[in-house]
């Protein structure tokens, strides 16, 4: 199988060196099936003669490590059986331009993980809004007087930016706080831009679960994420700040009330942060799965379960039957 994965620039200018990040794990796991598994980032795709390519790098392993050639080859994405679209985000216009030409792939050829269009068009914050009885209370607004109200409503909030990831941008405020005004104004941009504004849960003291899914089910593998650095939300990626934990009843019950409608909008990996079996946010555009850390933490090898299940759904999809679709090892 021939397999592309688009990955952020600052993973791809370090690309051997990537241990924490979930793509180095898959594609070494896939170039042990004996995929053949290239690399690029969103910036390298482009459009000749009405149709979509890429300039990627084939990768391999050296002396028993990851690396990836040093020449680019120009290739018609309808060549891979699978793309992975994983760049981080912010989800800014080049993140949207590059779903437009994965959107022009025919999907009958080749499977695009997650669909650019599900990326585009489902926000990963607003999201949680299609299961409303599993999310927390929010507003999404740039209006500081409906913020206000929201805030008195519910003595302690969240506000955060709609476009960014790992708690960038994202402030407490409690009512009463001296520096609300500062605090609305700067994360809306004194009114311009749209941010999503949650009651605060106070678990979080506790940190948030970071749960995995894939293909429709949610694995019984999470990491309780803990705040770090003083801070009421986690922000730091490291060992001392992920803890092994188990999924609650709650937390089991959300597959079946987000699966289906999940695996129709064609989001097939997604990360659930949730807190108190409540997500907080959906995160489709490349979820961490902190293959790692859950490795050391559970004693398994999580990026086989993951390339396993992936490997039945890509057959499943394309009619060919279960087989391993890249041999085996």
């Amino acid at each position: 199988m021939k397999i592309l994965f688009i990955i952020d620039e600052l993973e791809f200018k370090y690309f051997e060196f990537n241990k924490l990040v979930t793509n180095f794990w898959l594609i070494v796991e896939f170039l042990k099936r004996t995929c053949n598994v290239f690399v690029a980032t969103k910036n390298m795709l482009y459009i000749k003669d009405s149709k979509p390519f890429c300039k990627c790098f084939n990768t391999c392993f050296k002396n028993d490590e990851l690396t990836k050639e040093s020449a680019f080859q120009d290739i018609f994405i309808e060549d891979f059986e699978v793309v992975f679209f994983r760049p981080d985000p912010p989800v800014d216009i080049n993140y949207i331009n590059a779903t437009y030409i994965l959107s022009m792939v025919n999907q009958e050829k080749t499977l695009v993980l997650n669909s650019p269009d599900a990326i585009r068009n489902k926000n990963e914050k607003l999201y949680i809004n299609d299961f409303p009885s599993i999310s927390p209370k929010n507003i999404v607004t740039s209006d500081s007087k409906q913020i206000k109200e929201f805030l008195k409503e519910n003595g302690e909030i969240v506000i955060k930016p709609l476009n960014r990831c790992f708690s960038s941008g994202v402030f407490y405020l409690y009512y009463g706080d001296k520096n609300t005004n500062t605090i609305i104004n700067t994360a809306t941009d004194n009114g311009k831009t749209t941010v999503m504004v949650q009651e605060f849960l106070p678990q979080i003291k506790d940190g948030d679960k970071r749960l995995i899914f894939i293909c429709g089910e949610i694995l019984n593998f999470g990491v309780q994420k803990i705040a770090t650095n003083d801070d009421f939300k986690f922000n730091e990626h490291c060992d001392a700040n992920l803890k092994l934990t188990t999924l609650t009843q709650k937390e089991k019950e959300i597959e079946n009330i987000i699966s289906q409608k999940l695996m129709k909008d064609g989001v097939i990996m997604a990360g659930l942060d949730t807190i108190d079996g409540k997500i907080i946010e959906i995160n489709i555009t490349s979820p961490c799965f902190f293959i790692k850390e859950i490795n050391a933490l559970y004693n398994i090898n999580l990026e086989k379960i993951i390339a396993d299940k992936l490997e039945q759904y890509i057959f499943k999809k394309s009619k060919q039957g279960y087989t391993s679709v890249c041999g085996n090892y």
